[in-house]
C-alpha cells in the first residue's frame, strides 16, 4: 500500500473503491463529468491542491484525457501529479458492455499497473516541507457525531447546511468529509464555525 499526502482524484465510485485498497489517502472523485460544470467541487479541488497537492487518475481513453486537462487546468499543473495507466483491451465485470473505446477504465486495471502509475508520478514530487509546528490535533468520526455532523436525526440536513456554508460539494461522504476537514481546517477553527450553527440547531 502506498502512503500519499496528495489528494487522488479519480472518476468514479468503483475506481476510488478500488484505490481504497492501494494507497492510504484522501480519494476523491470528479463524478465523471459533473466537475466541469459543478462549482461547489471545483472549489473543493483547488483548495485541496494548494493545500496538499493532487494525483490525477483517470482511465486512458479521450473522456479520462479531457476530465485530466480540465482538473489540471482548474487547479494549475504546478499542483498537479499526472499518474497514468497503460492502455489496455476490455471490459469490467460488471459492465454488459465495453467502454465506447473498448479500453479498461482504472477500476479493471491489474494493481501492479496502477501501482507502477502512482510510483512513477510521486517520482517526480518535491520533497515536503519539515514540519516546524507541533502536530495538531485531528478531527475524528466521534468529533462529527459531537458536532451533529452524523449520526442523528437531523444530522443530514445539518451536514449539507454546513457544507455549503464552507463552500464544500454537499454529496461528499463521510471518509471524504472527515479527509477533506482535517486538510483544510483546524479542530479549533471548525469548532468556532460550528458554535452558532448548533445553537441555531438546538435554538
Amino acid at each position: 500500500m502506498i502512503r500519499l499526502r496528495q489528494a487522488l482524484v479519480v472518476e468514479g465510485k468503483y475506481d476510488a473503491a478500488r484505490l481504497a485498497n492501494l494507497v492510504d489517502g484522501t480519494i476523491l472523485t470528479t463524478d465523471g463529468f459533473r466537475v466541469l460544470k459543478d462549482r461547489a467541487l471545483q472549489d473543493l479541488l483547488k483548495r485541496l491542491a494548494q493545500a496538499q497537492g493532487l494525483i490525477l487518475l483517470t482511465d486512458s481513453d479521450a473522456a479520462g484525457f479531457q476530465i485530466r486537462h480540465f482538473v489540471t487546468g482548474l487547479v494549475g499543473a504546478q499542483h498537479v501529479l499526472q499518474a497514468y495507466v497503460p492502455a489496455i483491451p476490455g471490459k469490467e465485470g460488471r459492465k454488459a458492455q465495453p467502454g465506447k473505446e473498448g479500453l479498461l477504465g482504472v477500476e479493471g486495471v491489474p494493481d501492479e499497473a496502477i501501482l507502477q502509475g502512482l510510483q512513477t508520478a510521486l517520482a517526480g514530487a518535491q520533497p515536503p516541507q519539515q514540519e516546524t509546528d507541533a502536530p495538531q490535533r485531528a478531527i475524528t468520526y466521534t468529533d462529527l457525531y459531537a458536532w451533529g455532523l452524523s449520526g442523528t436525526a437531523n444530522s443530514a440536513a445539518f451536514r449539507r447546511r454546513f457544507l455549503r456554508k464552507l463552500g464544500l460539494p454537499p454529496r461528499l461522504s463521510k471518509k471524504e468529509l472527515l479527509a477533506v476537514l482535517n486538510t483544510l481546517y483546524t479542530y479549533e477553527g471548525l469548532c468556532a464555525q460550528l458554535q452558532p450553527e448548533v445553537q441555531t440547531s438546538d435554538g
